[in-house]
């Protein structure tokens, strides 16, 4: 069941994780923050809880699948176009920016879904600000990268 629920790109990195193993967490109360649930067994939970997070992100999001596919093919191009660790860094740290944020807006626009689709100036307001919080994110992805480029390419900066 978890293993169809996970995205293509997933599936083969999940291939190598024992699926007893999550199925077996999958079965255990939901007490993430409860005292007896710490340690290594409050890791392996809040692991399955992310997937579970991104599976859904890939099926119900077109935008974060974009971003995602789009991610996947600039990283190369990153280190490539990157000439210090630091620049790297840069390139792809906006880059998984673009996700975390698209992966809150996401989470917002869910639970403003869940309580209904009546118009409401609150809900309407905290999508729009969800997708300017994404647009601000693209727009620091273009600026880090044209910056980078051009003192790669025009020999300016320093």
């Amino acid at each position: 069941m978890l293993a169809k629920s996970l995205p293509p790109i997933s599936r083969a990195i999940a291939g190598r994780i024992n699926w007893v193993t999550l199925a077996a967490l999958q079965s255990m109360e939901p007490d993430v923050g409860k005292p007896g649930n710490t340690g290594f067994r409050r890791l392996l939970r809040a692991t399955l809880f992310s997937w579970q997070g991104y599976s859904a992100a890939w099926k119900n999001e077109a935008a974060f699948r974009q971003e995602l596919c789009l991610v996947v093919v600039l990283i190369p191009v990153a280190i490539w176009l990157g000439e210090t660790a630091l620049e790297r860094a840069a390139l792809i740290g906006c880059l998984l920016i673009v996700l975390i944020v698209e992966l809150l807006n996401s989470a917002i626009e869910a639970a403003i879904d869940r309580h209904g689709s009546e118009q409401n100036e609150l809900s309407g307001r905290a999508k729009d600000m969800g997708s300017a919080a994404v647009l601000t994110s693209l727009v620091l992805v273009v600026t880090v990268w044209a910056l980078i480029a051009a003192a790669r390419f025009l020999g300016t900066g320093s």
